[in-house]
C-alpha cells in the first residue's frame, strides 16, 4: 500500500504517574507502542516514530523488538511542542516515502488494520470521529450539516462546545500536500501553548477542502491516559485473545478468570481451567492446564499441569504429569510424574521417573546454579534433597527422607538417613507431665 505511517509517541504521559514512559506500559505482556507499530507494519513499509520524552529508552526497546524496520525522529519540543509540532523538522514536514500519511498514536493498542481501512479514501483528509456518552477530556469535533468545521481542544472550548458529544479519535489520514500547506500556518496561541495538528482540519475546512469523517468505535479508538484506562484496555484485549483461542479449539473453563499474554500459542487439543495464568512466550500443545496454575516462557507438550502448579521460564515438559504445588524452573522433563509439593530447578529428568512429595533439587549454592540430571525409571522417595551438581543413573531408587550428595550407578538403592532412636518416656521428660 502506498502509504506512510507516522506514530506520535512523544508525550510525557503525566497522568500515568509513573517513571515508565506511557507508551512502554504493557497490556497482555506487550508494550502499548508495539501494538501500534505492529498494526502500522501490516499497512506500510515506511513507518516513522516521533519521540521526545525518554526518547533514548523508548527507541532502544523498539529496536530490540523491531530491528531495522523503523524510522525515528526526535520532536523539537522546545520550539514546536504539540501534535502539530511533532510532524515538523527544521520547520518542514518530516520526510516520508509516500504522498499519503496515516497518523496514529502510540497509546492506542486496540486498533487493527481492518478498522483503519475506511481511512484510505480518495479524500485529501480522513479523520476518525467517536460519538461518546462521556466526552470529558477529549477534543470536540464541531460539525455543521454533516461537515467537519473544526476540532476544539477541551481546554479551549466554550461551554456550548463542551456539551458536544462528538469527539476526536486522534487518527487521521492526510495527503502530504495538505500538511505541507497548513502546518506552517499553525499557531501556539491557545491554552496549552502548543501547535495543534487539529488546526489543520480547521484551516482545510475554511478552504472547503474535502474532509471525510469516519465513525469509529470508542472501545477500539480511545487512547490510554491513566492506569484505569490501561486496565480497561487490557480486559478488552484479554477478551479478544480468549475468543480467538476458543475459536481455534481451546476449551476454557470460566474464561473471564484466565489471563493469557499476546505471545502465548496453542496447538492441538488444549484445555485451560479457571484462574490459570499463561505468560510470555509459552506454547501449550495437546495439554490440560488445571486450575490456578502459572506458566511462563515454557513449552508444555502432551502433559497435564496442576492444579496450582508454577512453571517458571525455560521449561520443556512433555508427556508428563505435574501435580499440585509443584514448581519447575529451567528444566526438561520427559515422561515423568511429579504429583505434588516438589521443586525441580535446573534439572533434566528422563522417561518413567517418579518424583515423590517434598522433593527438592538443591540447585543453588549461594553463588552458582547447578544441574541435577536424573535418568530413566528413577524413583525418588518423598522428602528427599538432591544436592546439585548431581547425576542419578537409570533405574536408581532413592529412599524417602534421603539427602543425596553423590552420583548413583544404574540399579543403585540410595539411602541417606541417621539412625532412629526411640527414648522411653521421652515425652513426659520433655513436658514434665505425669502418666
Amino acid at each position: 500500500m502506498n502509504l506512510s505511517v507516522v506514530i506520535l509517541a512523544a508525550g510525557s504521559g503525566t497522568r500515568m504517574k509513573s517513571d515508565t514512559p506511557k507508551v512502554l506500559h504493557k497490556i497482555c505482556g506487550e508494550e502499548l507502542l508495539f501494538y501500534s507499530i505492529e498494526c502500522a507494519l501490516e499497512l506500510s513499509d515506511d513507518v516513522h516514530i516521533i519521540l521526545y520524552h525518554q526518547a533514548d529508552k523508548i527507541r532502544q526497546v523498539c529496536e530490540q523488538r523491531f530491528p531495522s524496520t523503523l524510522s525515528f525522529h526526535i520532536q523539537d519540543h522546545a520550539n514546536f511542542p504539540g501534535t502539530g509540532g511533532a510532524l515538523l523538522q527544521d520547520k518542514k514536514l518530516l520526510s516520508t516515502k509516500y504522498p499519503k500519511l496515516l497518523i496514529l498514536n502510540g497509546d492506542m493498542p486496540l486498533i487493527t488494520p481492518s478498522s483503519l481501512t475506511p481511512f484510505f479514501s480518495n479524500s485529501p483528509i480522513s479523520m476518525g470521529v467517536i460519538h461518546s456518552s462521556n466526552p470529558f477530556g477529549y477534543g470536540r469535533v464541531i460539525l455543521k450539516e454533516g461537515r467537519v468545521q473544526k476540532i476544539i481542544e477541551e481546554k479551549d472550548a466554550t461551554q456550548d462546545e463542551k456539551e458536544v458529544c462528538t469527539i476526536n479519535s486522534g487518527i487521521y489520514c492526510f495527503d502530504r500536500d495538505v500538511l505541507e500547506s497548513y502546518l506552517p500556518k499553525l499557531s501556539n496561541q491557545n491554552a496549552q501553548k502548543e501547535y495543534y495538528l487539529t488546526d489543520v482540519i480547521k484551516f482545510a475546512s475554511q478552504d472547503e477542502i474535502s474532509i471525510s469523517s469516519i465513525d469509529v468505535s470508542e472501545e477500539e479508538f480511545s487512547g490510554i491516559n491513566d492506569k484505569s484506562q490501561l486496565a480497561q484496555a487490557q480486559e478488552i484485549m484479554l477478551n479478544r485473545l480468549r475468543k480467538k483461542a476458543m475459536k481455534d479449539g481451546v476449551i476454557m473453563h470460566l474464561p473471564h478468570t484466565i489471563y493469557l499474554e499476546k505471545s502465548v500459542r496453542f496447538e492441538g487439543e488444549c484445555e485451560i481451567e479457571q484462574g490459570v495464568q499463561l505468560l510470555g512466550k509459552t506454547l501449550i500443545q495437546n495439554s490440560h492446564i488445571k486450575a490456578h496454575s502459572v506458566i511462563r516462557d515454557s513449552q508444555i507438550i502432551s502433559s497435564d499441569i496442576g492444579p496450582m502448579a508454577h512453571i517458571r521460564p525455560k521449561c520443556r515438559i512433555e508427556n508428563s504429569h505435574i501435580g499440585n504445588f509443584v514448581e519447575v524452573k529451567n528444566s526438561h522433563l520427559s515422561g515423568i510424574k511429579a504429583g505434588h509439593l516438589s521443586y525441580l530447578g535446573d534439572s533434566e529428568i528422563g522417561e518413567g521417573s517418579n518424583i515423590g512429595a517434598g522433593v527438592i533439587t538443591c540447585n543453588y549454592d549461594g553463588k552458582t546454579k547447578h544441574k541435577t540430571l536424573i535418568g530413566k525409571n528413577v524413583f525418588v522417595g518423598s522428602d528427599c534433597q538432591l544436592i546439585a551438581p548431581l547425576k542419578l543413573a537409570d533405574h536408581t531408587l532413592i529412599g524417602a527422607g534421603s539427602t543425596v550428595r553423590k552420583d548413583s550407578k544404574e540399579g543403585d538403592l540410595v539411602i541417606s538417613r541417621s539412625d532412629q532412636k526411640n527414648i522411653a518416656d521421652g515425652f513426659f521428660m520433655f513436658f514434665k507431665e505425669k502418666k
